[in-house]
């Protein structure tokens, strides 16, 4: 059986605290595994990147929209839950400082008692929000696995050191620790490299607004070949895909495929009540299907 995430908050109405309370309470009552909520510090009106999930080329989100910064919005819907399954899908780690970014994660990590926060993560498509934040769109790939690796320098060692090109401390301490002194790192994106992420040192894989599950087989069957080659199982990978136009027969197909978790994109409505009810019809159309 597959799991059913949402993918439904931070942005617009679910930038909303009452929004967030209602959904983050219906989803876990429902049975919903995950609240997934993704991130972009700044938008642009006309872009000259090319957004790369749609065959068009352009966001659905309008520039002027609100768009939260996902640990906090996290936080808020850590606070409103206990058990439900936490993630940022994604925050574009090259755009953050590591040290910093570590103890934030670290952070929600122990607000939300240990085991339900997820990190998942992206390298970014538009330049010009790294040129906004004055950070080099070049070698943004390299950067990111580099800021991996010192982060879980920084969760795993009482003392850390870490030497690199992009980031370097030295005996340093940063507490809070992850309750278990680690936190997954899911690893975003469709591209034969961000598979090759995800294989080499990614602990999942976010498939983001695939066109369909064919698409979904074709891309794990990359990703089950790259594994083989480095040397990872991918039974060892939580994989959770989106689709553009998910239905509940996607349940099974995908369950077929190999994935474990399907996250439904879509947008509450502005009133908490309606959202909360928004919620529960979502769960009745699955029911069934995710565990």
């Amino acid at each position: 059986m597959v799991s059913l995430g949402l993918h439904g908050l931070g942005i617009g109405a679910g930038a909303s605290r009452p929004v967030i309370d209602a959904v983050a309470a219906a989803a876990e009552r429902s049975g919903f595994a995950t609240l997934w909520i993704g991130e972009h510090v700044v938008m642009v009106d006309e872009p000259s990147s090319r957004y790369p999930y749609d065959a068009d080329g352009e966001m659905a989100v309008p520039a002027d929209a609100d768009w939260l910064d996902p640990l906090i919005a996290l936080s808020f819907a850590a606070a409103a839950t206990n058990r439900i399954g936490l993630a940022t899908g994604v925050l574009l780690l090259p755009e953050h400082n590591p040290v910093v970014t570590a103890k934030r994660a670290a952070s929600l990590d122990t607000l939300s008692g240990g085991h339900r926060f997820s990190l998942g993560i992206g390298v970014g498509w538009s330049r010009e929000e790294f040129d906004a934040l004055g950070v080099p769109f070049a070698r943004r790939g390299r950067r990111t696995e580099e800021y991996v690796s010192a982060m879980r320098t920084l969760w795993r060692d009482d003392v850390a050191t870490f030497a690199g090109e992009f980031v370097s401390f030295d005996r340093v301490r940063v507490n809070p620790k992850p309750r278990r002194r680690w936190i997954p790192v899911i690893c975003g994106g469709n591209s034969d490299q961000a598979l090759r992420r995800v294989a080499e040192w990614g602990d999942g894989w976010y498939g983001f607004n695939l066109a369909d599950e064919e698409e979904v087989a074709e891309r794990m069957s990359v990703l089950r070949g790259l594994c083989r080659e480095l040397g990872r199982d991918l039974r060892d990978l939580r994989l959770s895909v989106s689709l553009r136009e998910p239905t509940p027969a996607s349940l099974a197909k995908l369950a077929d495929i190999g994935v474990d978790e399907l996250v439904v994109v879509a947008t509450p409505p502005y009133d908490p009540i309606a959202a909360e009810a928004w919620v529960d019809d979502l769960a009745r159309q699955y029911s069934g299907g995710f565990r």
